[in-house]
């Protein structure tokens, strides 16, 4: 499979769409309230097709000044949406901030894994446990963990 054709059924352990059905509109709307839940934020992207703007739940993942979400799944909705517009709002405990997002390359993404993702995980109790049960992702195989999944820089828009 290409690293840009990949589509979130190719990569493993993807939950069934139900869950996602289920979670997300709960998630959202807590977020949207501002009750903390983690790393987890809300982005807001303008549909690619429709134009109109799509808000889901993300992992807003923050380190040294700078911010990051990845796609656990794949080349999903959101993800297509925030290539193609290069930009986003983040929502984070009610605070909202426009982004310039720029799609790491393969070789940036397994940094992220094994020098951001990885250490931020492991150094939260359970974290790294987490990721890989909820995920489906091994964070201590940075190279296979980067296979297929997305991962976005956020730049502020100042």
């Amino acid at each position: 499979m290409s690293d840009r054709k990949s589509s979130a059924a190719g990569v493993s352990g993807m939950p069934p769409r139900w869950v996602f059905s289920l979670f997300n509109p709960i998630a959202r709307a807590l977020l949207a309230a501002g009750v903390p839940m983690g790393f987890n934020g809300l982005i807001t992207i303008r549909g690619r097709k429709s134009g109109l703007p799509r808000t889901t739940p993300v992992a807003i993942i923050e380190v040294s000044g700078r911010r990051w979400v990845w796609a656990p799944w794949g080349d999903v909705q959101w993800v297509r949406n925030l290539r193609a517009a290069g930009h986003a709002t983040i929502t984070v405990r009610r605070r909202k901030e426009d982004v310039r997002a720029t799609e790491l390359d393969p070789t940036q993404r397994v940094e992220f894994f094994r020098d951001v993702l990885g250490p931020l995980a492991r150094g939260i109790p359970g974290g790294a446990w987490f990721i890989r049960t909820v995920d489906g992702v091994d964070l201590n195989r940075p190279s296979d963990a980067a296979e297929g999944r997305r991962v976005f820089e956020l730049h502020p828009l100042r």
